[in-house]
Order: structure tokens, then C-alpha cells, then sequence
């Protein structure tokens, strides 16, 4: 079966030099983009991390330090897989957690434009898990009855998870075969991400709300009410540069809001003031 498509979706998978999204670098991104009639587009790279791969991840992947000392850095490449992804939506195996994070980071690390906002994210291991409880591999046996040969290639990985994806829409019946159904589906969280990583969320009343440690479920506003350096301690952590820009912007929104309750609550008083002395001096005739 096709998949109901209203805007393109990208499904993708990024091989790496670890699995820190803060400190790790992609080495291989593969991307397989199909358009809502169904044509479909390919693009692989490999990547320069300009960092040393971790032997565990080496032996993972098969990817070595010299198998891309001369391919191009992220920088170098960042147009192009922008330019390839355009305004698509997301969709991978684990994709929430560890793929759309990285390549935001990435993005982040080398200052380039890349619109996260608008999108849907589709994780097909999200909604694997939800349903069936395996692996990649063996949901690739179960929806596709076939062996995944090349695990960990990401092009092997990115055609079995796309082929996932299609067979888990046809299989079960409470799932929509549409994207914002299925984005919703693949979030595990109570709350609404809003930063990838999941350190930051929004609430059923649409604000946001710190989602781990000891501020968890309490507003961003509320806790820099009461300890403001806790928004310091985070910036000056290793939180990835999204979460920390994601963070940045909704304090500057809080902040901006307090200003402007400050200018009308100065205002009133103001009014409130001018109209004493108006009936002052009506009141004495001056």
C-alpha cells in the first residue's frame, strides 16, 4: 500500500561517531524522499566528523576513520541535504530520540538556517514498540517477512524502516494511514516535545515545562520565578545547542510577556493616579 501523504516525508537514518547528540558527529546520513504521488528520491553521503570515531560505533556501522577522511564536512554539505529535504516531514526508526536530535544539532553546530517548526515526525520504532515490542531487524522479519540484510548500513536500514512504516499502516487498523495521526502516535510522552531531546515540553494547557530532573512538570516560568540560575546552570551545560535554543527563546518569551504586564500594570497605576488628582481638584475647585 502507499502511504497518504499531504506534504512530502523524508525517512532517514544517520550513522554516527557515538550516541551523545551533543558531542558525537554523523558520519553517513541516508535520506529517501517520497512526494504524495508516491515518486520517491535517494540521496546518500558520507560525512568528514573532523572527530575521531568511537571503535564501538566502528564496528557497529563499518565505518573507519579512513573511509572519510577526504568526504566533505557537515558544513560543506549542509545545503545539500537542506536543499534535498526541503519543507518534508521526518520519519525514521528511533528517529525521535537520536536521528532528528543530531541532524538538528548539526545544523546548530555549523550556524545553518534549518526550519524545524511545521513539521511531522513520524518514528516507526515509537510505534513498533507500541505495538509489537522488537528490533529493527526483527520488525523487518515480522511486517516484511525478510531478513535485513546489511544492518546498520544506513541505506539498508532507511528502505526496511520505510517498508516498516507502509506495512504498519496496512497491518493495524487503529492506525490512520496520515502523517499528523502518526506523529502523534510515535510520541511516548505525556507531554508535547518541543526540543527533541525531551528536556523540554508543553503541558495540556500549552505551556512549557521542564521534563526531567528535578524541575519536572513545572513551567519554565515558574522555576525561573523562584531559581533563576537554573536556566544558567543549563545553558552552560552539555545540553545540545537545540534544547539550549529552544530554551533561550521560550525565556525570552516569558520575559518579554513580564515586561509587558510590568508596562500595563505601570500604566494603570499611572491612569489610576491621574484620575485621583482630577477628583482632588474637583473636589476643591482647582
Amino acid at each position: 500500500m502507499s502511504l497518504n501523504l499531504k506534504n512530502d516525508l523524508c525517512v532517514f537514518d544517520i550513522e554516527s561517531t557515538g550516541l551523545d547528540v551533543s558531542l558525537d558527529r554523523i558520519v553517513e546520513i541516508s535520506m529517501l524522499k517520497i512526494d504524495p504521488k508516491g515518486e520517491e528520491t535517494t540521496l546518500t553521503l558520507r560525512i568528514n566528523p573532523e572527530i575521531e570515531i568511537s571503535k564501538e560505533s566502528s564496528e557497529i556501522h563499518g565505518i573507519y576513520q579512513e573511509d572519510i577522511k577526504d568526504k566533505p564536512t557537515f558544513k560543506e554539505a549542509a545545503d545539500q541535504i537542506a536543499a534535498f529535504i526541503g519543507t518534508s516531514d521526518l520519519a525514521g526508526f528511533n528517529s525521535n530520540k537520536f536521528d532528528i536530535p543530531m541532524l538538528a544539532e548539526e545544523f546548530l553546530r555549523v550556524n545553518h538556517e534549518f526550519d524545524m517548526r511545521d513539521r511531522k515526525f513520524i518514528d516507526a520504532q515509537n510505534i513498533f514498540h507500541k505495538l509489537e515490542q522488537r528490533t529493527l531487524v526483527a520488525a523487518y522479519r515480522f511486517y516484511c517477512d525478510k531478513d535485513l540484510l546489511n544492518a546498520h548500513s544506513a541505506e539498508a536500514d532507511v528502505i526496511a524502516t520505510y517498508e516498516v512504516l507502509k506495512a504498519q499502516v496496512e497491518r493495524y487498523e487503529e492506525l490512520e494511514n496520515d502523517m499528523e495521526f502518526l506523529a502523534e502516535f510515535s510520541t511516548h510522552n505525556k507531554f508535547k516535545i518541543i526540543d527533541f531531546a525531551g528536556r523540554i515540553a508543553e503541558n495540556e494547557e500549552g505551556h512549557p515545562v521542564y521534563n526531567f530532573g528535578k524541575h519536572k512538570g513545572k513551567t519554565l516560568e515558574e522555576v525561573d520565578k523562584n531559581e533563576p540560575g537554573y536556566y544558567g546552570w543549563m545553558m552552560n551545560s552539555n545540553f545540545p545547542r537545540y534544547t539550549k535554543a529552544v530554551l533561550k527563546k521560550e525565556l525570552d518569551k516569558i520575559k518579554s510577556k513580564r515586561q509587558e504586564n510590568k508596562k500595563v500594570l505601570k500604566e494603570k497605576e499611572e491612569k489610576r493616579m491621574e484620575n485621583k488628582i482630577e477628583a482632588l481638584k474637583s473636589k476643591f475647585g482647582k
